[in-house]
């Protein structure tokens, strides 16, 4: 039961937030929000930009997507093969095999969550992205402007060389749903495009109806995304990345321990507990939440 002066004061403030909510309605609908599952979120670093709108990173809006994939061969589209990447030489393997794009040779099953090559379970995340800009010169070495326009640069401080950006979320929207990946090799065609992956700047590269953003097929499934068509991204950070197929698979899957507690099942319902409680408590009126 709420108590008196929390009813008082909820009475007096409510006039004030409509008010408010009526001036930013118009910016806040257009692009969708981040859903924290958790009551914790994560603080950013002075270092990390806030934009005006109060979203920690901006969006980067219809930007046209192409899809790749963990063992692509070169083309004339694609003249790089994908059995490693820029951070990884051995991609193909540390995955566990082919990621095959042919929508016979994929489970894509929303009810189940569950979006993967049916050949094999994944050893990484299958939600996976490419963008323009690499931040490693060298071994050894990062490019001059790296600690200046990434965001978030300082606060890992990195060993000379050692990259910032793989493993890095992201929140991609298309079709009115978002699905969460993350960055795991740079392209499409250009690794240098810092002013449209950190900037205000539209993509460098004119090639395949300025491709900026390469998505995995676990990606397409989700979303529904076909090469050449647009998307929104941006960048997140980990805590407001919420549970989903995203997280089924990789390094970051908890799994079972030895006395056989399931920590991903206990996940797993924990989360349904949350968006349960949020259901019932939205249904409510505010008569109710006042008893």
């Amino acid at each position: 039961m709420l108590r008196p002066i929390f009813i008082l004061a909820l009475a007096t403030w409510l006039p004030l937030l409509s008010s408010a909510d009526a001036q930013t309605a118009a910016s806040s609908s257009a692009m969708p929000r981040v859903i924290i599952p958790t009551a914790r979120q994560t603080i950013p670093s002075r270092r990390t930009p806030v934009a005006p709108n109060g979203q920690l990173y901006p969006w980067r809006q219809n930007i046209t997507a192409t899809v790749f994939w963990i063992g692509e061969q070169p083309t004339q589209n694609n003249p790089v093969p994908n059995c490693k990447s820029s951070w990884d030489q051995n991609w193909m393997a540390n995955y566990g095999g082919y990621d095959n794009p042919e929508p016979a040779a994929r489970v894509a099953n929303h009810n189940a969550s569950d979006f993967r090559p049916k050949g094999f379970l994944p050893k990484l995340n299958p939600f996976y992205i490419a963008l323009p800009y690499n931040d490693i010169l060298r071994h050894g070495a990062h490019k001059p402007e790296a600690a200046r326009v990434i965001p978030w640069f300082r606060r890992h401080n990195p060993e000379p060389g050692k990259t910032v950006l793989k493993g890095r979320w992201l929140q991609i929207y298309h079709g009115g749903r978002s699905c969460y990946a993350q960055w795991e090799d740079c392209g499409p065609f250009v690794t240098d495009d810092w002013n449209y992956v950190f900037g205000n700047s539209r993509p460098k590269n004119h090639n395949n109806k300025d491709a900026a953003i390469d998505i995995s097929p676990a990606v397409r499934d989700y979303l529904d995304l076909q090469s050449g068509e647009k998307c929104h991204w941006r960048f997140v950070e980990d805590a407001q990345v919420p549970y989903g197929p995203w997280k089924k698979y990789g390094q970051q899957s908890p799994g079972v321990t030895a006395d056989g507690t399931d920590f991903e099942a206990k996940r797993r319902y924990l989360e349904y507990l949350r968006k349960l409680r949020d259901q019932q408590y939205q249904q409510k009126s505010l008569n109710e939440l006042q008893r």
